[in-house]
């Protein structure tokens, strides 16, 4: 395990754990619950990102909704099963509003049950805009308050646009923030493709000052053609360029792609819960939004 500790500087780094992306192509597997839209919009801009830029916002959801309502079905839906994702994940993921709701002060709550569903003994949700919206480029953040405990798996990520047509890894897959609950102070964010997936993803950890679960904090990624640049609380702490890949690699970063948010249990990459877990655990997000570059004045028609 190739790992770096990183604090208002950054590195390159091999994940040597399989990260979300070990997706199994299944029935659940990203199998949209309602009929895809004939037309997803797409936000696409292909000037270059500087962490400097102004930003114009395209897109978001501030989850406004009122206490145990469901998330916007015009920007959210669901991924459905208990199957273990490809990851050997411990949760049945639901649309129940037990498992995702707003809770009425202008957050979502993701939740995790200790509580047997099926053949599973933990529920818990994955919620997503797969053919509701995409975006290729920009910048793409969330507020989030993590979670915490052995076995506990939050994340944001996204997936490329053709996953139902080339499948995992060749679609391409942006982790903007996973976080093993047990290591309070660190998150990660990650790229997988063909030829850098799972165990071989690219990727670097934050380490915080505090446990993450103690309060919000922004997880961002900045995007460009031939760039992904990756935030907490405005720090950069990881770059990825097309020279980074491995040999005969290819770049899968530039389509649409589509968010996803979810809150496992267990898996390969954090292990399961044990007798220090406590449950109900909750992944609360205050905003995702997703911005463009605002051009320069007087650039703005051409």
């Amino acid at each position: 395990m190739s790992w770096v500790s990183v604090r208002r500087t950054w590195r390159d780094v091999r994940f040597s754990a399989p990260c979300l992306g070990a997706l199994m192509l299944t029935p659940y597997s990203c199998a949209p619950s309602s009929p895809p839209s004939p037309k997803v919009p797409k936000v696409v801009e292909g000037t270059e990102q500087t962490t400097t830029s102004e930003w114009t916002l395209t897109w978001s959801d501030e989850f406004n909704g009122g206490e145990g309502t469901p998330p916007d079905p015009k920007k959210w839906t669901y991924d459905l099963g208990g199957h273990g994702w490809g990851n050997a994940q411990l949760e049945e993921n639901t649309d129940r509003v037990e498992n995702v709701s707003h809770t009425g002060t202008g957050h979502l709550a993701i939740t995790a049950i200790k509580e047997r569903r099926t053949s599973n003994e933990y529920s818990s949700a994955r919620i997503k805009t797969q053919n509701l919206f995409e975006v290729q480029y920009g910048r793409v953040e969330a507020r989030m308050k993590l979670p915490t405990g052995q076995g506990i798996w939050p994340a944001f990520w996204m997936l490329g646009s053709t996953f139902e047509q080339e499948g995992w890894p060749d679609c391409g897959e942006i982790d903007i923030m996973e976080h093993r609950g047990q290591r309070v102070f660190e998150s990660t964010g990650a790229v997988h493709g063909r030829g850098f997936s799972a165990g071989e993803s690219i990727g670097g950890r934050f380490t915080a000052t505090e446990p993450l679960h103690k309060g919000f904090h922004d997880f961002a990624l900045e995007w460009s053609p031939d760039e992904l640049r990756w935030y907490v609380d405005q720090e950069r702490f990881l770059t990825v360029r097309p020279d980074q890949l491995p040999k005969d690699s290819a770049w899968p970063f530039q389509r649409p792609f589509f968010l996803l948010l979810n809150l496992a249990v267990g898996g390969h990459y954090v292990g399961a819960p044990d007798s220090t877990t406590r449950f109900p655990q909750q992944l609360l997000i205050d905003y995702v939004r997703v911005y463009q570059q605002r051009l320069p004045t007087g650039q703005e028609g051409l």
